[in-house]
């Protein structure tokens, strides 16, 4: 006897119907069998997130503007507090932390992402080609908005590490936040939510790690890290967004009808 929940799992999708004779379909596959096994985020949540996330950016953007980048007193009073409590060995681990959030390492980042979350040779290419292109079109928006609203860092006799450029937002903040999203989102791709819930958790708290230590160093304002969380955080929700349209062959890939006129561009 086969009850409703029976039927929303053997339509013309899962291989039954008219389309495919009258016999059982195959039975639903295992999250981590292969990166095609989960469905993609909803629609009105990530729009939610984006826009939380742009309008928070915007109203911290706007605050760093009308103030011509001066730091807010609880800014200073975090500041202050850093250079209070800097010292070894926390500060050398810090500087090899800091050092993983620019550079090579969010790039690999992005491309393993690719190759997890991508479905044989043509998929992962395609895939490392958007992850890599995220990560970089969000860098290239971190600058414009770094040279437009040219925040000046705290003092160089206060800094502990490397820097260059202006301050908000923190570029090591933005680009370990998008590596970070970019891999979670090729691993729960790859192993399904699921199992991929740890290493979300991991890599999220790498990430915050990363621009911590902006501000345990010295080198930036706190609102210039919480700034590049927020960005990263919007262009990976429009990301998402934009996903079925990237990667419109996800289901094709895995031998799962598309639907009618649809097809891979």
């Amino acid at each position: 006897m086969t009850g409703p929940g029976r039927d929303a799992e053997t339509g013309p999708e899962h291989g039954t119907g008219p389309e495919h004779g009258t016999g059982p379909g195959p039975q639903p596959r295992h999250p981590g069998a292969h990166p095609g096994a989960h469905p993609r985020p909803a629609t009105r949540p990530l729009l939610a997130l984006a826009a939380l996330c742009a309008t928070l950016f915007t109203a911290a953007a706007v605050t760093v503007a009308v103030r011509h980048g001066a730091p807010l007193a609880p800014e200073q009073a975090v500041h202050h507090w850093a250079l209070a409590h800097r010292g070894e060995p926390l500060r050398s681990v810090a500087g090899a932390l800091t050092a993983t959030g620019s550079g090579p390492v969010p790039y690999l980042m992005a491309v393993l992402a690719g190759l997890l979350a991508g479905r044989g040779a043509r998929g992962r290419l395609r895939a490392v080609v958007c992850a890599v292109a995220v990560l970089a079109i969000g860098q290239a928006v971190r600058y414009g908005l770094m040279e437009l609203l040219a925040r000046p860092r705290p003092t160089p006799a206060d800094w502990a590490g490397r820097a260059s450029g202006y301050s908000f937002p923190s570029g090591h903040a933005t680009t370990s936040a998008l590596a970070a999203g970019l891999l979670a989102w090729g691993i729960a791709r790859y192993a399904g939510r699921g199992p991929a819930r740890t290493w979300c958790a991991v890599l999220a708290l790498w990430a915050v790690a990363v621009g911590l230590t902006r501000v345990y160093l010295g080198v930036h304002w706190p609102g210039d890290v919480l700034g590049g969380w927020l960005l990263a955080g919007t262009v990976l929700s429009l990301a998402l967004l934009l996903e079925r349209y990237a990667l419109p062959d996800r289901d094709a890939a895995d031998g799962v009808p598309e639907p009618d006129g649809a097809g891979p561009v």
